[in-house]
């Protein structure tokens, strides 16, 4: 699927109340985790000692950071919409994030995103993305996390 488009905010909030898309599905697996973990310092055993995880957790094996979950999003989001107007744009915050489901090691998860508000605020389009990751073959998604983020666009 080809990703929206928004030129304007104008166009950003005709979308109010709509789902923008869904992403094609990315791999989560033993290295990306680690990889995380090396970068943010993050090294509890759940997420990287695979033989420790595979006695000892639940379904018997490493699970992805939570935080790594939210941080594939802004990546995701890109496969979503595409703005040819976007000079940059600012994460600006979370209103809410739950981690709901644990996603095991080499695992797929996808983005699902609805816009959930847009409005212009201090010369950006300020939208609010209620943003859903899901895991491939189950019903319960992995996180649900209601996104802020600033978008300028040329032209205003």
């Amino acid at each position: 699927m080809s990703p929206r488009v928004v030129r304007t905010i104008a166009e950003a909030q005709a979308l109010v109340g709509q789902e923008i898309g869904v992403s094609d599905w990315l791999l989560l697996d033993q290295q990306r985790i680690d990889q995380f973990a090396a970068a943010t310092d993050d090294h509890q055993w759940i997420h990287t000692d695979v033989e420790r995880a595979r006695r000892e957790m639940p379904l018997g094996q490493t699970i992805a950071h939570g935080y790594l979950l939210v941080s594939v999003m802004p990546a995701l989001m890109e496969q979503i919409v595409t703005m040819p107007t976007l000079e940059r744009a600012i994460n600006y915050g979370l209103n809410k994030v739950r981690f709901k489901n644990p996603v095991p090691a080499g695992r797929r998860v996808r983005l699902r995103s609805v816009l959930v508000e847009a409005r212009k605020r201090a010369g950006a389009l300020q939208v609010v993305m209620q943003n859903t990751l899901e895991i491939e073959g189950q019903e319960k998604p992995a996180c649900v996390a209601e996104i802020i983020a600033l978008y300028f666009l040329a032209g205003g």
